[in-house]
């Protein structure tokens, strides 16, 4: 467990010392860029429906960066979820990067830590894809892919389609996840930008547990799937 976090840390402190070390002459050709975005943060219609967060951030060069990305819901103190993952960016191709680090799930308990390999860019006709393969401590191993595009009604009306899946390697039965696909979620979000760096939005969220994931849901009553309808903010900086 220390050695796993040791690596993850020392691959991240190592690229930003790289990054640092760039020459002035070469910066200023290359200027070093900063870029704070709050992907979503939303709430459910339904008084006990969670509120959800997807941040990010980078700092860095043309090539090379540093990002920050964080996730989860919230209900209550006993329900909740929280991913933070820190992972070093190069460009491989244009809007294409390839991205390397660790990725830590705080929440639910017990934690799980993961060293990341993961790709993100701008596919033809503008589909923003990003998806990510995750060894774990113990071994586990989990393939995530999410897929979102943006449709111009207006100017500034935008409709924006989404989606994602989860796959594990083997179960995780303190975390009731089974092996193979575990889930999928769509989402349809229309935001209205008011500037383009911020816009509020409505839009309607389902998600739906999968394989051994479902039946184990199922084992221990609880739902394997879920609809809402959502209202939020997206922004950046």
């Amino acid at each position: 467990m220390k050695n796993f976090n040791s690596l993850g840390f020392t691959l991240v402190m190592a690229t930003a010392s790289v990054m640092s070390s760039l020459s002035y002459a070469g910066a200023e050709d290359d200027p070093l860029l900063s870029y704070v975005a709050i992907d979503q943060l939303e709430k459910g219609l339904e008084s006990d429906d969670p509120i959800s967060f997807s941040f990010q951030a980078w700092v860095g060069y043309d090539m090379d960066k540093i990002w920050l990305k964080m996730s989860g819901e919230y209900q209550n103190s006993d329900d909740q979820d929280l991913e933070v993952q820190a992972l070093y960016s190069h460009a491989v191709a244009p809007y294409w990067d390839m991205q390397m680090g660790v990725r830590r799930d705080i929440k639910p308990s017990p934690s799980r830590d993961w060293l990341v390999l993961g790709f993100q860019g701008l596919a033809p006709y503008f589909f923003d894809i990003d998806g990510a393969f995750f060894v774990g401590e113990k071994g586990q191993t989990s393939i995530r892919l999410s897929i979102e595009q943006e449709w111009l009604i207006t100017q500034k009306l935008i409709l924006t389609p989404e989606f994602e899946m989860n796959a594990y390697g083997k179960s995780d039965d303190e975390l009731s996840m089974g092996a193979g696909l575990t889930d999928i979620n769509a989402g349809l979000r229309l935001k209205y930008e008011i500037t383009r760096k911020f816009a509020p939005y409505i839009g309607i969220d389902w998600s739906k547990k999968l394989g051994a994931t479902a039946d184990l849901a199922r084992d221990n009553g609880d739902s394997i799937s879920n609809s809402q309808f959502v209202i939020g903010v997206t922004a950046w900086f």
